[in-house]
């Protein structure tokens, strides 16, 4: 910095002042403040306050005392008045020039959703200043009221087209620039998130839809029939423990020490459990350093809640109070009635081969080994007793040629790799046709073909079956072919405790060669499984429930072991955790120690569920600044940043090459 009586400026004030204004003005270019020279303005040479500001500084000046406005947009709309003066904020249109002495220009207020004609005059001053203000620009407008002439065919419009604003003086609060071109047509990079935001009125309206959603679910919890919800935060410098995901780490300035962001507040919350709150929640900012999605961020916002001298069923019937709540006041599809229905994670994984599935569609996988004659079999399988699965495929057109085509298209792609890679056998495609004997399915012979047909007790026009091996997930791309409708929810419940260990995640780090399904807090469901702790971990079944709709996991939850010594020979054990990594969990462990009663939760994501209520693929559409695909990366503040020298030398940090 440099100090000048009375003014203090920053280095890379120079004097080349470009007016923000000017179409030609170059881009603020933060690398240019180190390799340009300084030279100090004429106007600040002089000791004392300049005679005269620079352009800039008296816009600027202008801008700071500007008329407080007399209405919003909704106000004005329902208590305009003939003739009366109002002072009105907003960001003005393209103005359109009807003669030298009459122009139109539209205001539209500042959250987007209305617009106001303002009519001026060559009477005022306000004229010549309305024609150097660039469209989009923001302003506040003085003006008169009145009534707008009208068409008989337009007396019933909007509200806002029953009145417009005469003109009276407009202040330039901030120039939007000529070299910025903003239509409805524009697209924007994401480093221009902002500008995106504000050309894109269903953006902005997700955002509004997003608070509301918030709101409803708040007022739900704390009005709910389990009485005692607060809402607590939790805080976001944790301490790094192997829940299952990759956590982000926060150096300090302690040589060797650093905080965790959290993965969930899963052992803050438990152990408010431990501390006499019956029942928590929160809408919690979580971070997983995972492979993003269209459904991932690496920080994300999850309804986080729990509940204590509760089971599963008391978490599940409060969840679905929530989601009712939000279907009946936000949304135009009725509200799901009674009970969500509960389906097992053997049943579902059998059924439609993911444990998130779309069921909406009706395609369930079928056994046909034991009806198919010998001589298919033999063709579709080297084994000689496969387990042979198909599942249907209903066209929405009428033609047979063009459904193979689609399907052939689909297995020439990409996403039919995992069919035809099966080292068990190809898939085999059949389309029904009503002009070929057995209706095309001849190949099936007539009691698989029977079986093919009728199941699941309707017929379609025409199927598809694919042979597959077991567990198998049935390709979205192919039920896009049949337009789906309303929401279907489903608990998906009795997930198995433990899963074989994945190179892709880390797991709990333990050497028993597999780790958690969900988190190393879940309860085993029966006295049974408790029981198979001890013989066969592997078949213990898991309290642990996922609500799904549509294809899309909205949340997990689970009853939680809430005994100091049963949750310590699970990490010891059972999984066999390191003596290290087990102390990193002494803090949970000494408060269900403290008498922590009985437990469970749940967490929703919450950037999902929102989402899924809007129909949107991709939960960035429902996010105001969210990371990209590549790498996580905010591309507006180009964030990660590279560390510098010295923040390398404060946080005791040393490079190694990849």
């Amino acid at each position: 910095m440099i100090r000048i009586p009375g003014v203090q400026l920053p280095l890379w004030l120079r004097s080349s002042f470009a007016s923000s204004r000017s179409p030609s003005a170059r881009p603020w270019q933060p690398q240019a403040f180190v390799t340009r020279h300084f030279h100090r303005p004429a106007y600040l040479r002089e000791q004392g306050s300049p005679a005269k500001l620079p352009s800039f500084l008296e816009a600027y000046k202008k801008a700071v005392e500007f008329p407080p406005a007399t209405h919003d947009f909704e106000s004005f709309l329902t208590q305009a008045e003939p003739n009366a003066d109002v002072v009105l904020h907003g960001y003005l249109g393209q103005r359109a020039d009807l003669s030298k002495k009459l122009s139109f220009v539209r205001l539209i207020d500042p959250t987007m959703k209305y617009s106001l004609q303002v009519v001026s005059f060559a009477k005022n001053e306000a004229f010549e200043k309305l024609k150097t203000i660039n469209a989009n620009s923001p302003v506040a407008v003085r003006g008169t009221v009145q009534q707008k002439k009208k068409k008989a065919s337009e007396a019933a419009g909007k509200p806002e087209d029953s009145w417009e604003l005469a003109l009276e003086d407009i202040h330039l609060l901030n120039d939007f620039p000529k070299d910025i071109i903003m239509t409805p047509e524009t697209v924007f990079a994401p480093e221009q998130r902002y500008l995106q935001l504000r050309s894109d009125a269903e953006l902005r309206e997700a955002l509004r839809f997003r608070a509301e959603v918030r709101n409803a679910c708040k007022k739900e919890l704390e009005e709910s029939n389990q009485p005692g919800f607060v809402e607590i935060e939790t805080p976001l410098l944790f301490k790094s423990t192997p829940e299952g995901a990759r956590e982000f780490l926060v150096p300090t300035r302690r040589p060797g020490l650093a905080y965790a962001l959290p993965q969930s507040p899963q052992q803050y919350k438990q152990i408010l459990m431990a501390s006499g709150l019956p029942r928590y929640y929160q809408f919690a900012r979580c971070f997983r350093d995972e492979d993003l999605r269209a459904d991932r961020q690496p920080e994300f916002t999850q309804l986080d809640l729990e509940m204590s001298f509760a089971t599963g069923d008391d978490v599940m019937r409060t969840v679905e109070g929530v989601i009712r709540r939000l279907w009946s006041t936000l949304m135009k599809d009725p509200a799901p009635e009674g009970p969500f229905r509960r389906v097992s994670y053997q049943d579902v994984m059998s059924k439609y081969g993911s444990d998130k599935p779309d069921t909406r569609f009706g395609m369930e996988i079928m056994r046909l080994d034991h009806v198919l004659p010998v001589d298919l079999v033999m063709k579709i399988s080297p084994l000689t007793d496969p387990i042979v699965e198909a599942f249907k495929l209903e066209s929405a057109d009428n033609d047979p040629a063009e459904t193979l085509k689609f399907i052939t298209e689909f297995l020439d792609s990409p996403a039919g790799a995992s069919f035809n890679n099966n080292a068990d056998g190809g898939p085999g495609v059949f389309v029904f046709n009503g002009k070929r004997p057995l209706s095309g399915l001849q190949p099936f012979g007539f009691e698989a073909a029977e079986l093919a047909l009728v199941h699941p007790s309707r017929v379609a026009r025409r199927q598809l079956a694919i042979f597959a091996g077991l567990y198998t997930p049935m390709p979205s791309q192919l039920a896009s072919r049949i337009p789906p409708t309303g929401f279907d929810f489903m608990w998906v419940v009795d997930f198995p405790l433990f899963s074989p260990s994945s190179e892709s995640e880390p797991g709990q780090g333990g050497a028993a060669g597999f780790s958690s399904t969900h988190h190393p807090f879940t309860a085993p469901k029966t006295a049974a499984d408790v029981e198979l702790l001890l013989t066969d971990p592997m078949k213990v079944v898991a309290d642990h429930y996922d609500l799904v709709v549509n294809g899309v996991e909205l949340g997990g939850g689970s009853r939680r072991i809430h005994d100091a010594a049963v949750q310590e020979f699970i990490f010891r054990d059972i999984l066999r955790m390191p003596a290290e990594r087990l102390h990193d969990f002494s803090h949970l462990l000494d408060a269900l120690r403290a008498g922590c009663p009985p437990h469970a939760g749940l967490a929703l994501g919450f950037d999902r569920l929102v989402a899924v209520m809007l129909g949107k693929e991709s939960v960035r559409d429902v996010i105001a600044f969210p990371k990209t695909g590549k790498g996580g990366d905010d591309a507006m503040v180009r964030a990660p940043s590279p560390m510098t020298e010295a923040a390398l030398q404060t946080y005791h940090l040393q490079l190694r090459k990849a």
